[in-house]
């Protein structure tokens, strides 16, 4: 595959860099940074040599006064070298650390406080739209999702198998992040049901047969993982009585695809609506960690039942988002953003549709969904004119 620029945008100053395994962040940064010291924590050897005693950072740091640059690959293995690195920092400025990883729950867990605020925290995603460009397909992205490593693969299948059970297998059982692994494994299936839905912990628990209490530290361990996210409702200035419980997504289309089983009784249009619902959160989440400005991905129902998939709020930007997974609006399709827009006048509604060409439906703008995605780009405007 040739590599594809990604919209990443390096900070100065020492960073960490979090996203999925798989999402390209070792490739973009052997890229950019190919004269820096690199410290790969996936390699075992390295993972022993640095934990048996973290000091052996300072020694190589030292040994090296020409590298400006260090980066240490999946920093939460070794949460004991922050340490080094902080004190470094402060003694050697003009020094850039670049600590990726694919998990926070260790570094929370040993209550690493991310460097006191000396480095800034980054998050890296999958492909979006935008970067592909001329290569994404809509339906392609549905099925196989949007990770690098899966994208241009023969086998998508194959590959979304390997890496569920990498993650099973590396983050899950030997970190001991769970007692059983075979509740966890049915967890995820079951968990998939509720992608691009109201999360009810009670309900998975049931179907799991496990508790409560295990369900919600499971979720927090997709969360903690990059493997999952929930959004949560919007309240601001509200008039009406709204739902208590977030949605939740699974963090690709193709993860999702691959741990939703599919059967006989299944409706296949519910499950591509989410799937496809889920393709516009993630890059809606991209789309705002590429900002310089800072906005939050929300959404809106009632008690009543009134929805609107997304609301996207912050300065001087207030975003109502519907998703159809068809090709033609009715009047039904609009009416959770007409509502919303009778008590918001001033947020901008916009439906995304599988059609063809913009139209406009009872004043409300309908863009097809491939065009919208294609236009998402960094620090520029979620709708042009």
């Amino acid at each position: 595959m040739n590599y594809i620029k990604r919209f990443f945008q390096i900070p100065k100053q020492s960073f960490f860099l979090f996203g999925p395994r798989g999402t390209g962040k070792s490739t973009y940064l052997k890229k950019h940074f190919k004269n820096a010291i690199w410290i790969d924590l996936l390699k075992p050897e390295d993972l022993r040599y640095f934990k048996a005693l973290p000091e052996r950072l300072r020694e190589l740091l030292i040994a090296n006064p020409e590298k400006k640059v260090v980066i240490i690959d999946e920093v939460q293995k070794a949460p004991e070298l922050l340490d080094v690195v902080h004190s470094y920092i402060e003694e050697k400025k003009q020094t850039q650390f670049i600590l990726t990883g694919s998990s926070s729950r260790k570094l929370k867990k040993a209550g690493v406080n991310l460097l006191a605020g000396r480095a800034i925290l980054k998050r890296f995603h999958p492909f979006i739209a935008s970067e592909l460009k001329e290569k994404f397909s809509l339906d392609l992205a549905l099925e196989r999702g949007l990770l690098p490593l899966v994208w241009d693969s023969e086998d998508s299948k194959k590959v979304l198998k390997t890496y569920a059970t990498l993650y099973l297998k590396e983050e899950v059982q030997e970190e001991g992040l769970v007692r059983n692994v075979g509740d966890f494994a049915r967890f995820l299936e079951i968990v998939s049901f509720s992608h691009a839905s109201i999360l009810n912990a009670t309900n998975i628990a049931r179907e799991c047969l496990i508790k409560r209490t295990t369900v919600e530290n499971y979720i927090q361990i997709l969360k903690d993982l990059l493997l999952g996210f929930t959004i949560d409702i919007f309240t601001k200035r509200a008039k009406r009585s709204l739902s208590s419980h977030p949605k939740f997504y699974l963090f690709d289309a193709g993860v999702f695809s691959y741990f939703r089983p599919v059967g006989a009784l299944d409706n296949l249009l519910m499950i591509k609506g989410a799937a496809l619902e889920g393709l516009i959160a993630q890059h809606l989440n991209a789309w705002i960690d590429l900002q310089e400005e800072e906005y939050k991905l929300y959404f809106w129902r009632t008690r009543s039942g009134l929805e609107v998939d997304f609301i996207i709020y912050g300065k001087d930007c207030f975003f109502a988002i519907e998703v159809k997974n068809n090709s033609h609006i009715s009047s039904k399709d609009v009416k959770g953003l007409k509502e919303f827009k009778k008590d918001y006048p001033e947020c901008t509604p916009i439906l995304l549709f599988r059609g063809k060409q913009k139209i406009i439906h009872k004043g409300i703008k309908c863009i097809p969904i491939e065009e919208f995605l294609l236009n998402l780009l960094p620090n520029s405007l979620l709708l042009k004119n």
